[in-house]
């Protein structure tokens, strides 16, 4: 008799368990789609706090890039896919898959160009001059709806090739990383990195 009810007491009991985890499911699933919208509706109810802005994703992820104290960055077309995407990078320039977007709260999206690149493609010189910026200089990426991010230059470092840790969320802050090779023998990688300041 008392195994019986030891039985039933811990059926009882996954079954609560098990109703109450779905139920919890459900709610972190409809609560946000009730509230209008999803996460990323989130993401943007954060971007209207801090900059008067309603940031909405757009269905397609391609973005521009322009940066004015670069001579040849002006809406550079930024594809996103792998890193090692020599193909995708050669029309302009690489957002790597699997780093933030800029309407997303504190994302650092991760974005690289050729210093050299071959001519007659998007590469070709694109991030020749990166090494140029300096603190406070403009970063500007628009994405396929038309929002305009605009970050400020606030550090430049050298990695190792190897060094993922850089495509990382830097705390506390919505970043832009801009990546090319140094010079002269490509041996390691230029990191140029701005925080969003402003969103349009």
């Amino acid at each position: 008799m008392k195994t019986y009810r030891t039985r039933r007491t811990g059926k009882v009991l996954v079954g609560f368990i098990s109703i109450l985890m779905i139920l919890t499911g459900i709610g972190f699933i409809g609560y946000p789609l009730l509230l209008g919208g999803s996460p990323l509706s989130a993401a943007g109810s954060i971007f209207k706090e801090a900059f008067g802005q309603h940031a909405t994703a757009p269905e397609d992820a391609e973005m521009k890039l322009t940066v004015p104290a670069m001579k040849r960055v002006e809406d550079v077309p930024v594809f996103t896919s792998v890193a090692s995407d020599e193909a995708t990078m050669n029309r302009g320039a690489l957002h790597v898959e699997g780093t933030g977007f800029p309407w997303e709260n504190g994302s650092n999206v991760y974005i690289a160009g050729h210093r050299l690149g071959y001519a007659g493609t998007g590469s070709f010189l694109v991030f020749y001059d990166l090494d140029k910026l300096e603190n406070g200089d403009e970063v500007i990426l628009t994405d396929a709806n038309g929002t305009t991010y605009t970050y400020t230059v606030f550090q430049e470092f050298v990695v190792n090739p190897s060094d993922y840790g850089v495509t990382q969320p830097v705390p506390g802050k919505s970043v832009v990383s801009l990546q090319t090779c140094t010079l002269p023998d490509y041996s390691q990688r230029l990191i140029v990195q701005a925080e969003l300041t402003g969103v349009a």
